[in-house]
Protein backbone atom coordinates (compact mmCIF):
# COMPACT_ATOMS: atom_id res chain seq x y z
CA UNK A 1 0.00 0.00 0.00
CA UNK A 2 1.41 3.41 -0.95
CA UNK A 3 1.72 6.58 1.90
CA UNK A 4 2.10 9.85 1.61
CA UNK A 5 4.47 11.60 3.95
CA UNK A 6 4.98 14.87 5.69
CA UNK A 7 8.25 15.68 7.68
CA UNK A 8 8.09 18.55 9.73
CA UNK A 9 11.41 20.02 10.05
CA UNK A 10 12.71 21.17 12.76
CA UNK A 11 15.63 24.00 12.97
CA UNK A 12 18.99 22.06 13.90
CA UNK A 13 20.68 24.44 16.21
CA UNK A 14 17.26 24.68 18.34
CA UNK A 15 17.29 21.08 18.19
CA UNK A 16 21.49 20.68 19.22
CA UNK A 17 20.20 23.19 21.81
CA UNK A 18 17.66 20.36 23.50
CA UNK A 19 20.05 17.67 23.18
CA UNK A 20 22.58 19.87 24.81
CA UNK A 21 20.43 20.47 27.62
CA UNK A 22 19.63 17.13 28.03
CA UNK A 23 23.19 16.15 28.08
CA UNK A 24 24.33 18.04 31.16
CA UNK A 25 20.97 17.65 32.91
CA UNK A 26 21.61 13.72 32.50
CA UNK A 27 25.52 14.23 33.65
CA UNK A 28 24.35 15.42 36.72
CA UNK A 29 21.57 13.19 37.60
CA UNK A 30 24.30 10.77 37.13
CA UNK A 31 26.65 11.74 39.38
CA UNK A 32 23.72 12.41 41.99
CA UNK A 33 22.03 8.66 41.58
CA UNK A 34 25.47 6.71 41.90
CA UNK A 35 26.73 9.26 44.86
CA UNK A 36 23.32 8.73 47.18
CA UNK A 37 23.29 4.67 45.60
CA UNK A 38 26.47 4.37 48.00
CA UNK A 39 25.06 6.07 50.59
CA UNK A 40 21.74 4.59 50.96
CA UNK A 41 22.98 1.12 49.53
CA UNK A 42 20.22 1.18 46.85
CA UNK A 43 20.81 -1.26 44.08
CA UNK A 44 17.74 0.45 42.38
CA UNK A 45 19.22 3.91 42.62
CA UNK A 46 22.81 2.85 40.97
CA UNK A 47 20.80 0.97 38.75
CA UNK A 48 18.65 3.82 37.51
CA UNK A 49 21.71 5.89 37.72
CA UNK A 50 23.58 3.31 35.15
CA UNK A 51 20.55 3.64 32.50
CA UNK A 52 20.88 7.35 33.09
CA UNK A 53 24.64 7.11 32.41
CA UNK A 54 23.55 4.95 29.12
CA UNK A 55 21.24 7.91 27.95
CA UNK A 56 24.12 10.62 28.93
CA UNK A 57 26.26 8.82 26.08
CA UNK A 58 23.27 7.99 23.87
CA UNK A 59 22.73 11.85 23.86
CA UNK A 60 26.54 12.18 23.26
CA UNK A 61 26.18 9.77 20.11
CA UNK A 62 23.00 11.18 19.10
CA UNK A 63 24.60 14.73 19.31
CA UNK A 64 27.50 13.87 16.94
CA UNK A 65 25.28 11.89 14.91
CA UNK A 66 22.92 14.56 14.08
CA UNK A 67 26.18 17.07 13.29
CA UNK A 68 27.98 14.10 11.08
CA UNK A 69 24.50 13.68 9.08
CA UNK A 70 24.26 16.96 7.55
CA UNK A 71 28.08 16.88 5.74
CA UNK A 72 27.21 16.58 2.13
CA UNK A 73 27.70 13.58 -0.10
CA UNK A 74 31.81 13.39 -1.11
CA UNK A 75 33.29 10.56 -3.02
CA UNK A 76 33.87 8.04 -0.26
CA UNK A 77 30.26 8.74 1.47
CA UNK A 78 28.02 9.31 -2.22
CA UNK A 79 24.96 8.92 -0.06
CA UNK A 80 26.12 11.05 1.93
CA UNK A 81 26.04 10.63 6.18
CA UNK A 82 22.72 11.03 7.07
CA UNK A 83 22.59 7.07 7.85
CA UNK A 84 24.85 7.24 10.83
CA UNK A 85 22.56 8.51 12.77
CA UNK A 86 20.57 4.65 11.88
CA UNK A 87 23.72 3.83 13.61
CA UNK A 88 23.89 5.78 16.21
CA UNK A 89 20.45 4.48 17.36
CA UNK A 90 21.74 0.73 16.67
CA UNK A 91 24.45 1.50 19.68
CA UNK A 92 21.65 2.83 21.78
CA UNK A 93 19.81 0.63 21.47
CA UNK A 94 22.74 -1.94 22.16
CA UNK A 95 23.66 -0.56 25.26
CA UNK A 96 20.16 -0.68 26.74
CA UNK A 97 20.39 -4.67 26.15
CA UNK A 98 23.99 -5.20 27.94
CA UNK A 99 22.60 -2.33 30.91
CA UNK A 100 19.58 -4.37 31.32
CA UNK A 101 21.04 -7.72 31.82
CA UNK A 102 23.66 -6.66 33.78
CA UNK A 103 21.10 -5.52 36.23
CA UNK A 104 19.11 -8.58 36.54
CA UNK A 105 22.47 -10.36 37.53
CA UNK A 106 22.89 -7.61 40.13
CA UNK A 107 19.21 -7.24 41.37
CA UNK A 108 19.01 -11.22 41.47
CA UNK A 109 22.13 -11.59 43.44
CA UNK A 110 20.77 -8.58 45.88
CA UNK A 111 17.52 -10.55 45.64
CA UNK A 112 18.88 -13.41 47.55
CA UNK A 113 20.09 -11.11 50.46
CA UNK A 114 18.88 -7.98 50.84
CA UNK A 115 21.15 -5.19 52.46
CA UNK A 116 20.20 -2.21 54.55
CA UNK A 117 18.74 0.64 52.53
CA UNK A 118 18.37 4.39 53.43
CA UNK A 119 14.39 5.09 52.04
CA UNK A 120 14.61 8.39 52.42
CA UNK A 121 17.93 8.95 50.54
CA UNK A 122 16.22 6.82 47.66
CA UNK A 123 13.46 8.53 47.96
CA UNK A 124 14.89 11.99 47.85
CA UNK A 125 17.38 11.46 44.25
CA UNK A 126 14.17 9.75 42.83
CA UNK A 127 12.58 12.55 43.16
CA UNK A 128 14.88 14.76 41.24
CA UNK A 129 15.52 11.67 38.51
CA UNK A 130 11.59 11.58 37.80
CA UNK A 131 12.02 15.48 37.32
CA UNK A 132 15.12 15.48 34.90
CA UNK A 133 13.81 12.38 32.86
CA UNK A 134 10.60 14.23 32.26
CA UNK A 135 12.83 17.48 31.42
CA UNK A 136 14.26 15.22 28.96
CA UNK A 137 11.84 13.70 27.46
CA UNK A 138 9.97 16.74 26.87
CA UNK A 139 13.08 18.31 25.17
CA UNK A 140 12.71 15.45 22.94
CA UNK A 141 9.07 14.56 21.89
CA UNK A 142 8.78 16.48 19.10
CA UNK A 143 12.15 15.59 17.61
CA UNK A 144 11.51 11.47 17.82
CA UNK A 145 8.89 11.54 15.91
CA UNK A 146 10.78 11.86 12.40
CA UNK A 147 14.08 10.36 13.79
CA UNK A 148 14.83 6.67 15.12
CA UNK A 149 17.96 8.21 16.08
CA UNK A 150 16.32 10.82 18.68
CA UNK A 151 13.41 8.03 19.56
CA UNK A 152 15.78 5.67 20.41
CA UNK A 153 16.83 8.85 22.94
CA UNK A 154 13.19 9.26 24.27
CA UNK A 155 12.64 5.77 24.92
CA UNK A 156 15.78 5.81 26.97
CA UNK A 157 14.36 9.35 29.17
CA UNK A 158 10.42 7.46 28.83
CA UNK A 159 12.07 4.00 30.15
CA UNK A 160 14.03 6.35 32.66
CA UNK A 161 10.87 7.87 34.31
CA UNK A 162 8.93 5.28 34.94
CA UNK A 163 12.07 3.79 36.79
CA UNK A 164 12.46 6.81 38.76
CA UNK A 165 8.89 6.28 39.30
CA UNK A 166 9.64 2.54 40.72
CA UNK A 167 12.40 3.68 42.76
CA UNK A 168 10.60 6.40 44.50
CA UNK A 169 7.52 3.75 45.74
CA UNK A 170 10.42 1.46 46.50
CA UNK A 171 11.72 4.04 48.97
CA UNK A 172 8.59 4.94 50.45
CA UNK A 173 7.90 0.93 50.78
CA UNK A 174 11.37 0.59 52.79
CA UNK A 175 10.42 3.77 54.70
CA UNK A 176 7.06 2.34 55.66
CA UNK A 177 7.76 -1.35 56.14
CA UNK A 178 11.26 -2.15 56.18
CA UNK A 179 10.90 -4.45 52.99
CA UNK A 180 14.24 -4.09 51.95
CA UNK A 181 13.82 -7.28 48.63
CA UNK A 182 11.58 -4.27 47.29
CA UNK A 183 14.49 -2.80 46.09
CA UNK A 184 16.56 -5.14 44.13
CA UNK A 185 13.11 -6.46 42.96
CA UNK A 186 12.52 -2.99 41.02
CA UNK A 187 15.64 -3.22 39.92
CA UNK A 188 14.88 -6.63 38.06
CA UNK A 189 11.25 -5.13 36.68
CA UNK A 190 13.30 -1.76 35.00
CA UNK A 191 15.86 -4.29 33.51
CA UNK A 192 12.89 -6.08 32.13
CA UNK A 193 11.25 -2.74 31.24
CA UNK A 194 14.38 -1.59 29.46
CA UNK A 195 15.03 -5.03 27.62
CA UNK A 196 11.90 -5.00 25.97
CA UNK A 197 11.68 -1.48 25.14
CA UNK A 198 15.49 -2.15 23.41
CA UNK A 199 14.40 -5.25 21.52
CA UNK A 200 10.54 -4.12 20.38
CA UNK A 201 12.75 -1.26 18.91
CA UNK A 202 15.91 -2.79 17.67
CA UNK A 203 14.91 -4.37 14.67
CA UNK A 204 14.28 -1.22 12.71
CA UNK A 205 17.63 0.09 12.91
CA UNK A 206 18.69 -3.14 11.88
CA UNK A 207 16.42 -3.50 9.02
CA UNK A 208 17.72 -0.18 7.41
CA UNK A 209 21.41 -0.98 8.13
CA UNK A 210 20.44 -4.55 5.98
CA UNK A 211 18.64 -2.22 3.01
CA UNK A 212 15.66 -3.98 4.23
CA UNK A 213 12.78 -2.52 2.10
CA UNK A 214 10.84 0.50 3.76
CA UNK A 215 8.75 -1.40 6.40
CA UNK A 216 5.83 0.91 4.78
CA UNK A 217 5.96 -0.04 1.78
CA UNK A 218 4.40 -2.77 0.08
CA UNK A 219 7.21 -3.83 -2.44
CA UNK A 220 4.51 -6.02 -4.48
CA UNK A 221 2.14 -2.97 -5.06
CA UNK A 222 4.92 -0.73 -6.15
CA UNK A 223 5.69 -3.89 -8.61
CA UNK A 224 2.45 -3.87 -10.08
CA UNK A 225 2.52 0.00 -10.56
CA UNK A 226 5.82 -0.25 -12.07
CA UNK A 227 4.07 -2.93 -14.58
CA UNK A 228 0.91 -0.83 -14.98
CA UNK A 229 2.43 1.97 -16.47
CA UNK A 230 1.56 2.25 -20.08
CA UNK A 231 4.65 0.67 -22.60
CA UNK A 232 6.15 -1.45 -19.59
CA UNK A 233 6.04 -4.97 -20.08
CA UNK A 234 7.80 -5.91 -16.73
CA UNK A 235 10.47 -5.88 -14.38
CA UNK A 236 13.10 -7.64 -12.92
CA UNK A 237 16.29 -6.96 -10.97
CA UNK A 238 13.95 -4.85 -8.37
CA UNK A 239 15.57 -3.21 -5.15
CA UNK A 240 13.72 -0.83 -2.71
CA UNK A 241 15.62 0.42 0.20
CA UNK A 242 15.96 3.50 2.63
CA UNK A 243 18.67 5.58 1.57
CA UNK A 244 18.18 7.19 4.97
CA UNK A 245 15.28 7.37 7.40
CA UNK A 246 12.83 9.30 5.86
CA UNK A 247 14.29 8.59 2.01
CA UNK A 248 13.18 5.20 0.27
CA UNK A 249 15.23 4.56 -3.12
CA UNK A 250 14.67 2.08 -5.69
CA UNK A 251 16.22 0.30 -8.89
CA UNK A 252 15.28 -2.02 -11.26
CA UNK A 253 15.41 -3.18 -14.95
CA UNK A 254 12.22 -2.32 -16.58
CA UNK A 255 11.52 -4.44 -20.13
CA UNK A 256 9.85 -1.98 -22.13
CA UNK A 257 7.36 -3.04 -25.20
CA UNK A 258 8.69 -2.83 -28.89
CA UNK A 259 6.04 -0.04 -29.93
CA UNK A 260 7.12 2.27 -27.24
CA UNK A 261 10.55 1.80 -27.31
CA UNK A 262 10.84 5.30 -28.74
CA UNK A 263 9.03 6.62 -26.02
CA UNK A 264 11.48 5.98 -23.23
CA UNK A 265 11.71 9.41 -21.70
CA UNK A 266 7.85 9.75 -21.66
CA UNK A 267 7.93 6.09 -19.72
CA UNK A 268 10.40 6.90 -17.53
CA UNK A 269 8.27 10.15 -16.24
CA UNK A 270 5.37 8.36 -15.93
CA UNK A 271 7.13 5.98 -13.47
CA UNK A 272 8.65 8.63 -11.82
CA UNK A 273 5.98 10.28 -10.99
CA UNK A 274 3.37 7.10 -9.86
CA UNK A 275 7.18 6.13 -7.15
CA UNK A 276 6.27 9.88 -5.65
CA UNK A 277 3.23 10.20 -5.50
CA UNK A 278 1.72 7.25 -4.30
CA UNK A 279 4.53 5.83 -2.10
CA UNK A 280 7.04 8.56 -1.54
CA UNK A 281 9.68 7.72 -2.97
CA UNK A 282 11.96 10.26 -4.47
CA UNK A 283 15.34 8.56 -5.71
CA UNK A 284 14.65 5.89 -8.56
CA UNK A 285 17.41 4.54 -10.70
CA UNK A 286 15.63 2.61 -13.93
CA UNK A 287 17.44 0.49 -16.24
CA UNK A 288 15.61 -0.04 -19.68
CA UNK A 289 15.33 -3.44 -21.46
CA UNK A 290 14.35 -3.66 -25.20
CA UNK A 291 11.73 -6.43 -25.05
CA UNK A 292 13.84 -8.31 -27.65
CA UNK A 293 17.18 -7.89 -25.75
CA UNK A 294 15.99 -8.42 -22.63
CA UNK A 295 17.42 -10.51 -19.50
CA UNK A 296 15.86 -14.01 -19.35
CA UNK A 297 15.26 -15.97 -16.25
CA UNK A 298 16.18 -12.79 -14.28
CA UNK A 299 15.44 -12.88 -10.66
CA UNK A 300 12.31 -10.14 -9.46
CA UNK A 301 14.41 -8.95 -6.60
CA UNK A 302 18.12 -8.61 -6.13
CA UNK A 303 20.65 -9.32 -8.86
CA UNK A 304 22.45 -12.49 -9.93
Amino acid sequence: MGHQHDHPHLDPSSGDRRVSIAIWANGILTVAQIVGGILAGSLALIADALHNFSDMAALVIAFAARKIARRPPDSKMTFGYARIEIVAALINYTTLILVGAYLIYEGTMRLIDPPEIQGWIVVIIGMVALLVDTLTALLTWSMQKNSVNIRALFLHNLSDALASVAVIVGGALILLYDMRWVDPAITIGIALYILYLAFSEIGGPIRTLMLGSPPNIDGQSVIETLRGVDGVHDVHHVHLWQMQENAAALDCHVVVKEADWSRLEAIKADIKDRLKTRFDIGHSSLEFEHIDHAHQGANLYGHE
